[in-house]
């Protein structure tokens, strides 16, 4: 199978993966579309299959391709048409104090305790597996810690200490936001409020036109927060609007 139309993407495969349990909606069955083999898909190839609703998970690049639904819609923010919502100014200006440092990708002890803490707090809600921590480190490695597009890790800190953690693509026209996790143990924050409005500002200081915020699932409590930030434009029909 083979998508039409970019040139970038003439020499890539498509294949439709086996059905598997939806992680956003109860009692449904889901499938991807992967795109491969997976050392042609540089930045410039990249950059077109975000375009076309595309998202990373490793070296990975996938978009929902459910025979029966279609809920997971592609979303990003048009981010010089923004306007943050009273809440979110709020959130904003109360996390002026969190530093940021930008480094490459790769994996950090650091950033994994702060990540297996959030997964534990965050996602207890899953279904349980006996594996040890050593599987579990190697599948944290080749999810966010491999990447063959142009990648970033950004950390937050407040006074030294690691609050947060955003892996970002940059593409040709924008920031995709892959994944963020931060300190859930800290009371009256709003990080990930924060975190999208700091990708905001950034991809306007790059000077790109749009932030990636992935899929937008209306009946996924984990996924209905991104309608927040408007104006959201949607991938509907191979057409952005």
């Amino acid at each position: 199978m083979s998508l039409p139309g970019d040139q970038p993407l003439q020499k890539l495969q498509f294949y439709v993966t086996t059905g598997y349990s939806c992680g956003y909606l109860p009692n449904k069955m889901a499938q991807s579309l992967i795109a491969a083999p997976q050392h042609l898909i540089n930045a410039e190839v990249y950059s077109s299959l975000i375009d076309q609703g595309f998202r990373r998970s490793g070296k990975f690049a996938y978009r929902p391709h459910c025979e029966n639904c279609q809920e997971c819609v592609p979303v990003r923010v048009a981010v010089n048409e923004f306007t943050p919502n009273r809440s979110q100014k709020r959130a904003f200006k109360h996390h002026q104090n969190l530093t940021t440092k930008i480094v490459s990708v790769d994996y950090y002890e650091e950033h994994y305790a702060l990540y297996a803490d959030y997964q534990r707090s965050r996602h207890n809600d899953q279904a349980k597996t006996e594996s040890s921590e050593a599987d579990e480190i190697e599948q944290y490695k080749n999810f966010l810690c491999q990447s063959n597009v142009e990648s970033v890790l950004v950390e937050f800190r407040d006074q030294g200490k690691l609050k947060m953690v955003s892996v970002i693509d940059i593409v040709r026209d924008g920031i995709s936001a892959v994944y963020t996790f931060y300190d859930t143990s800290d009371v009256g924050t709003s990080y990930g409020t924060y975190n999208v409005m700091w990708q905001a500002e950034w991809t306007k200081n790059l000077e790109l036109p749009y932030l990636y915020l992935g899929y937008w699932i209306r009946d996924s409590q984990k996924m209905a927060y991104k309608q927040n930030y408007k104006p959201l434009q949607k991938l509907i029909n191979g057409e952005w609007a």
